[in-house]
């Protein structure tokens, strides 16, 4: 959990206003620390996935880890390449990558650009030649494996739009080689996000290991095995999730008998819980007598909403919500709501928060993964700022957006 202060808090919202998202770097670099000692002298790297949180500071803080990249689009390639990372570092993934994005990740000659379709293969290989270049490609499979997460962000089902099948794969493979501007260089599986059990991941490395194995023994040469993200967070009090020792316990037997190199593409476990939404109270309304409990129920309005966290409408999702300055009294029974004009702006449902007033501070928990990253302008609402906070001082890492700068754009 983060370490930030209540004080800092409250010093942060005096000095930049609310919502913003407040992280926490040293939570940020001891949890990068702690997924790479797990993989202990097994070779490895770590690709933060951007797309976890794309905020330059942010990515900088995760290459000063010792981290590579992993992007999932052009303008993720082009943060990547704005945070310091050399092309060589960066994984290029999607499953719709476009004309010109697969152009530019050709150009550089980034570490690999994970096909998703033997199309995309015959679109870089067309762009690798009318570069005079050799690409560097991985095969992306489908395991046909359940993370068991939510079925909204699972990727590893053969119903899900993602990968190859195996077969597919081999004879996409054997394609490849035909190719002089191609080159393979491994393969790729990325089943889910938020996975909180250990046998769907090793489900899903020893099918990518087996696939290895057998187009080694037909002389297809790979560099390295890529088994993806999704290791889940424990967002409730209490939620089991899976460490990093057994995650590390989990996928490496299967990659190390192949002698390849693992790539990791860790993005949430690691910026996740080191990110909070500072919000501030805007409105109370009181509701009918809960038929459960027998007690008013009440609207708390924050100034956050779906806007700037939008897991919760999405999803359901779940996150941990507390006062900054806990006033004293008897808990309310609340539902937190944002000031967008939809319903399903809710931040979270049946909460207990010690009594509230307007004008108080509020903490949405382990929001530095998919929080400022998704954030829309829907109501004309400006995008939250951004501070980070390191060694007892913090500083402005993304300024509030003004509504003068979203209407730069409209013609």
């Amino acid at each position: 959990m983060s370490g930030i202060s209540s004080q800092q808090l409250r010093a942060i919202a005096s000095e930049f206003g609310t919502p913003a998202y407040v992280y926490d770097a040293a939570l940020i670099r001891a949890r990068f620390r702690a997924l790479a000692d797990a993989c202990g002298d097994d070779p490895h790297a770590l690709h933060y996935a951007i797309k976890a949180n794309a905020t330059l500071a942010i990515v900088r803080l995760m290459r000063e880890c010792g981290a590579r990249a992993d992007a999932n689009s052009g303008g993720e390639i082009e943060v990547a390449l704005c945070a310091g990372f050399a092309p060589a570092e960066i994984v290029f993934t999607g499953v719709g990558k476009s004309a010109a994005e697969l152009r530019r990740a050709v150009s550089l000659g980034v570490k690999a650009i994970n096909a998703e379709s033997p199309g995309e293969v015959e679109r870089i290989a067309a762009i690798a030649r009318d570069l005079g270049t050799v690409a560097r490609v991985a095969i992306r499979i489908n395991p046909d494996v359940d993370a068991e997460s939510h079925p909204h962000i699972s990727t590893g089902l053969s119903t899900n739009k993602f990968g190859m099948s195996i077969d597919a794969a081999r004879a996409m493979a054997r394609d490849i080689g035909r190719h002089p501007s191609l080159h393979i260089v491994g393969l790729h599986v990325h089943i889910g996000s938020q996975i909180t059990k250990t046998a769907p991941l090793a489900r899903a490395a020893e099918t990518l290991s087996g696939l290895a194995l057998s187009l080694m023994a037909d002389g297809v040469p790979l560099e390295h095995l890529d088994v993806g993200g999704g290791l889940g967070i424990a967002y409730q009090p209490g939620q089991v999730v899976v460490s990093p020792e057994e995650y590390a316990a989990a996928i490496l037997p299967a990659v190390r008998r192949t002698g390849l190199t693992l790539l990791l593409e860790p993005g949430r476990w690691i910026v996740g819980p080191a990110g909070l939404l500072l919000t501030s109270v805007v409105d109370l309304k009181a509701q009918p007598v809960d038929p459960v409990s027998n007690e008013t129920r009440w609207f708390v309005i924050a100034d956050a909403g779906m806007t700037d966290l939008l897991r919760p409408a999405l999803y359901g999702a779940w996150h941990e919500i507390a006062a900054v300055s806990p006033r004293p009294g008897a808990d309310i029974l609340c539902d937190v709501v944002g000031p967008v004009c939809e319903t399903t702006d809710t931040l979270g449902s049946g909460r207990r928060l010690p009594p509230v007033d307007v004008g108080d501070l509020l903490v949405v928990r382990d929001a530095g993964a998919y929080g400022s990253v998704m954030a829309s302008n829907y109501n004309r609402r400006p995008i939250a700022a951004e501070v980070l906070v390191d060694d007892g001082a913090w500083r402005l890492i993304r300024r509030r957006q003004t509504v003068e700068e979203l209407l730069q754009w409209d013609v």
